[in-house]
């Protein structure tokens, strides 16, 4: 990595010669195509640390250190120079009377960024006018390292395993759910479970995500850690929104089937989950509320006709693309407050969906099913925060959801729960008896 100890000498002497005026300067780096950041970020000391692979694969970032914290995406977007970028996210429930422990919202403008796009590397620095917040950049820039060595594989086994709700509480919610909606309280809620994993070795943050982005494709890749105790990350599948300038892009992810043992099988699922109404149904109540939460925002609205099959390495989903046309003067803080939570993790309507949430869900949600992304004044995009992982120290803590409509069963959508926490889970080896897994 001389490459970028070269970056960090030229970007310290670009600081101390800019004017004040300056926010944000970049320099190019020529690092080994084989270069692995999140290797890199596990080495490094500031926080916050935020890692992120788009769905695509041709973006990652590596964003270190704050300048300036927000709990308000909105007043971020307000002082963001251009090509200035704040990572972050907003919760499901933070600083609500039912989880007043976790933010609403978190995001930062870091000291400095490691970006790769496609095969060209980049390391950025932000900038205050202050004069000692340019001399922090500059000892935070020394304190980078060049120096780092491959993370362990995972060694650790789960041993262990409890569930909130169990399956006698996930049963007495579902067939709670199932009579409200047969009382037309709601058409659709999103229920969750939280399965936390006993290790008998802890698995650090960088190696869970390191395992995971090589098995599970197809994904955002994120991860988000405040200091080094508290750390949530995922691989997800879903967008919540990709916006660039007034071309806004989404989708309705919902309907959900597992993957065949062999290639014969895995079509014949795949037919079964595109035709079956149950799924379908679920699909368009998704899509209907996207598009009635853009309406607003937006003065043209392309929608798929049909749904498209998304293949995962343990899940099949429906997803549907949704574009527009974004109106003047609308902020991506606007796009999170109508779209997040969309009915594919709350449900529909929203509000007597999030009611039923709080009241019967037996734990707090927290950055689970909230937004975890970036904003700026020319770009912006923000996955749905599923598939992921809360590990604090030695425990680890997967969540999950399904959507219940008329027709699911506690038995099905339990299932359903065991094969997405499965994409986080699988990663780690098992000594679990079987007569344990099934009473846990």
């Amino acid at each position: 990595m001389t490459a970028l100890q070269t970056a960090v000498e030229q970007l310290i002497q670009k600081i101390q010669h800019a004017s004040k005026s300056t926010q944000r300067l970049m320099v190019k780096m020529n690092l080994p195509a084989n270069t692995d950041l999140i290797d890199w970020m596990d080495a490094q000391p500031l926080f916050p640390k935020f890692y992120w692979q788009s769905r695509d694969s041709r973006e990652e970032v590596v964003a270190l250190g704050q300048i300036k914290t927000f709990t308000d995406p909105l007043a971020a977007e307000k002082v963001l120079a251009d090509e200035q970028r704040v990572w972050g996210g907003r919760s499901f429930d933070g600083r609500t009377d039912r989880n007043r422990r976790c933010l609403s919202s978190f995001f930062f403008l870091p000291q400095c960024e490691v970006i790769r796009m496609d095969d060209g590397w980049h390391l950025a620095v932000n900038l205050s006018e202050a004069s000692s917040i340019r001399e922090q950049l500059i000892t935070a820039l020394n304190k980078l390292t060049a120096t780092t060595s491959p993370i362990s594989q995972i060694r650790s086994n789960v041993i262990g395993r409890t569930h909130a709700p169990d399956f006698s509480g996930w049963s007495n919610m579902i067939g709670q759910a199932l009579d409200a909606i047969s009382q037309k309280v709601f058409e659709k809620v999103v229920l969750a479970r939280r399965t936390t994993l006993k290790l008998d070795a802890p698995v650090s943050p960088a190696q869970l995500l390191k395992a995971s982005r090589s098995s599970n494709t197809n994904s955002f890749h994120f991860m988000m850690a405040l200091d080094a105790k508290h750390c949530f990350i995922g691989s997800t599948p879903e967008r919540l929104f990709m916006r660039h300038h007034h071309d806004i892009k989404t989708e309705a992810l919902a309907g959900t089937i597992g993957r065949g043992a062999n290639e014969a099988e895995d079509g014949r699922l795949a037919q079964w989950l595109l035709d079956d109404s149950k799924n379908r149904y679920e699909n368009r109540l998704v899509v209907d509320d996207i598009v009635s939460r853009l309406n607003t925002c937006c003065h043209d609205l392309d929608v798929a006709k049909i749904p498209e099959l998304v293949r995962l390495r343990k899940v099949q989903h429906l997803k549907r693309r949704i574009g527009g046309q974004l109106n003047d003067q609308v902020y991506n803080a606007d796009l999170l407050d109508n779209l997040q939570p969309t009915a594919a993790i709350a449900g529909l309507p929203r509000d007597k969906a999030l009611d039923f949430i709080s009241t019967h869900e037996p734990f707090a949600r927290g950055w689970y099913s909230g937004a975890v992304g970036f904003l700026s004044r020319q770009r912006s995009e923000f996955c749905v925060a599923i598939r992921s992982a809360l590990i604090m120290g030695e425990e680890i803590h997967l969540f999950a959801g399904a959507g219940i409509v008329p027709g699911s069963t506690a038995d099905s959508e339990w299932k359903e729960l065991d094969r997405k926490t499965s994409t986080l889970c699988s990663l780690l080896n098992s000594n679990e008896t079987e007569m344990e897994r099934q009473s846990a």
